[in-house]
């Protein structure tokens, strides 16, 4: 077509020549440049898997360090003279206090890591974890009613599973009530059923006949620790671990597909309600096993799966595992630190992650100012 303004030819638009494919991957253009366009987060499987490997051996270090550091001096060889059935007063020492211990506050801290790292991705915001949320609040409810209620021990975890599974679907429905979750839905809901459970664990401790009985117990299940783990509980909630976990390895790349929304995820093949359910009964499972074994112990979900987002990506499929690793790592420490540093006294492990998780959270909180909530 002639343009008689210029005196030229200008080419119609389906004319137009077509991008060169064979140059490479589409890309983006964001406030900071021209990135590759790609899986968020994509980064190349060395990489990933030497993350991986650090963790593991992060995880390790800790456990032994946490086995072997204590009031008692204990020896590797004491560790080994014990895991081949020593009754010496060491020996006994590790299978019945330090190991159960260090288990279980790796399955905790992993689980609420990871339960973090499902939260954030199905959310799309960094402020959601099973504490900020009020998921652990509300598995702490249940357990506490339980222990008040005189339920069977075994009981306790599942009433722990029930109390988050309610909970989180609680917020989730809070949080649509605009119209879309945004930070600031989800930490008001998440404030109103912290502050609903506080307010129910209140009237049970009051009301009940038998306060001076189930006082201890249940401050320590708000004080959050791993001080007192039989070898029972831990078998019954390494299983419910188990069992969230796999949940989440599996849902992990539904999760990648919330990353532009639900309708974009739509697009891809995800159902958005199944994968909502299914995500929301993985982080019931993964914080009421969390809560059941230690009570409250917060920020580890907020922490960790964030921090890891800068090292190994957004891809869930790498920052699961790596959560539960670090978490783990991470919670072993925390326990570690919490017995050693006015030792003899020890602090409760959620003192530990509160003290560090705290200003971790206002940082976060500062930052996320500019989004339009």
């Amino acid at each position: 077509m002639v343009d008689h303004r210029r005196g030229q030819e200008q080419p119609h638009l389906h004319d137009r020549p077509e991008p060169d494919q064979s140059a490479g991957p589409a890309r983006r253009r964001g406030r900071r440049g021209v990135r590759e366009a790609g899986p968020p987060g994509a980064l190349p499987i060395v990489r990933t898997l030497s993350v991986l490997a650090l963790l593991v051996a992060a995880l390790v270090v800790s456990a032994a360090a946490g086995i072997l550091v204590g009031a008692v001096a204990i020896g590797p060889r004491d560790v080994l003279a014990a895991l081949f059935g020593s009754n010496d007063v060491n020996g006994t020492i590790i299978r019945e206090l330090r190991l159960p211990r260090v288990l279980g506050a790796a399955l905790v801290g992993g689980s609420l890591a990871t339960a973090g790292a499902l939260l954030q991705g199905l959310l799309r915001n960094p402020l959601a974890d099973p504490f900020v949320t009020g998921t652990s609040a509300g598995a702490t409810l249940a357990a506490v009613a339980a222990i008040v209620l005189g339920l069977a021990a075994p009981l306790v975890p599942l009433a722990a599973f029930a109390g988050a599974l309610v909970t989180v679907t609680l917020v989730w429905r809070l949080a649509r009530l605009g119209g879309g979750t945004t930070v600031l839905t989800v930490l008001l809901a998440g404030v109103v059923l912290t502050s609903f459970a506080g307010a129910v664990v209140t009237f049970l401790l009051v009301s009940s006949d038998r306060l001076a009985l189930q006082l201890r117990a249940v401050l320590g299940w708000l004080q959050g620790g791993v001080s007192v783990i039989s070898w029972p509980e831990l078998g019954v909630a390494a299983v419910i671990v188990a069992v969230g976990l796999g949940f989440a390895l599996v849902l992990a790349h539904r999760v990648d597909a919330y990353a532009f929304g639900e309708e974009t995820a739509a697009t891809l093949g995800v159902d958005p309600d199944r994968t909502t359910t299914a995500v929301l009964g993985a982080t019931a499972l993964l914080s009421g096993a969390a809560v059941a074994l230690a009570g409250l112990v917060g920020f580890v979900g907020l922490v960790i799966p964030h921090a890891l987002r800068f090292v190994i990506g957004a891809t869930h499929r790498r920052l699961v595992p790596a959560s539960f690793l670090a978490g783990a790592a991470a919670l072993v420490l925390a326990d570690l630190g919490s017995r050693t540093l006015i030792a003899p006294a020890e602090l409760p492990v959620g003192a530990i992650t509160g003290l560090i998780g705290a200003p971790f959270f206002l940082a976060l909180l500062v930052r996320s100012r500019r989004i339009v909530v």
